[in-house]
């Protein structure tokens, strides 16, 4: 057992130079994520959550266009592509370690954030904002409502799509925190983190379908997680990146 443990971590450490400035820039993802985390939590206890209902975002982005596009979630549009670099840099840490897992673990997440962010977003609702305030009648403002309801209602956190893509990237991530368990390269710590936080999103998306109170409760137990995850994930990564460059110049001299 020990033989085999040995040899994957020469496996690893050849194919490590290959991937150097990924890990580079999966640790700059992962620190960019944390910020974002930190940034919505404050957000969240200073602006509020998402409006309720699309009168209400309409009145929010007329009154305010930016406090209303932060309640919409615009941040996290731009967000969610970070995990790509991330996702990418674990599955370059983790691959030596179960290269089919890790893989599969990277192709769920990837086809779940293409879903999630294929979601109508907070663009849509300021594009219906603007033509429900310049509407004339009654009749066509009332059409503008109803389809910016029809938006509220297929976006990022209650669409099928969304819901669907949100499931598949937990599992995927799940996954690469179930192989960080069976390397060296995360800690047990790290691993174990992920893996609850991720269950417990995942447990979230499907718990608001019936009971959306437990899914809140859910969401704010794991919600404080993520900012420490992904500062422990960062500094890793950099960390192999800097381990990988020393190593190639001593090499080269």
């Amino acid at each position: 057992m020990s033989g085999h443990i040995e040899s994957d971590k020469k496996d690893y450490r050849n194919a490590a130079p290959d991937w150097k400035w990924v890990w580079r820039l999966g640790g700059i993802a992962a620190f960019i994520l944390m910020a974002y985390c930190v940034a919505v939590m404050v957000q969240i206890v200073a602006l509020g959550g998402p409006p309720a209902s699309a009168s209400e975002a309409f009145q929010l982005l007329r009154e305010n266009r930016i406090v209303g596009l932060l309640r919409l979630d615009l941040p996290t549009m731009f967000a969610m592509p970070v995990y790509y670099v991330l996702f990418l840099a674990l599955y370059a840490a983790l691959k030596s370690d179960d290269g089919p897992i890790a893989a599969l673990g990277t192709v769920l997440a990837f086809a779940g954030l293409t879903l999630f962010l294929a979601a109508p977003s907070a663009l849509s609702m300021a594009s219906l904002t603007d033509k429900y305030a310049a509407a004339s009648t009654d009749a066509a403002r009332a059409q503008f409502l109803a389809a910016g309801e029809a938006v509220m209602a297929t976006d990022i956190w209650h669409g099928t799509s969304a819901k669907i893509g949100g499931a598949l990237m937990q599992v995927g991530a799940v996954l690469m925190c179930a192989v960080m368990l069976r390397g060296g390269v995360f800690g047990r710590v790290t691993a174990w983190i992920g893996i609850a936080m991720y269950g417990l999103d995942l447990t979230h998306i499907f718990a608001t379908i019936w009971l959306p109170v437990a899914g809140v409760v859910l969401m704010a137990i794991a919600g404080p997680l993520y900012p420490v995850w992904f500062f422990l994930v960062g500094r890793r990564l950099v960390r192999l990146s800097a381990e990988i460059s020393v190593r190639t110049t001593s090499a080269g001299a």
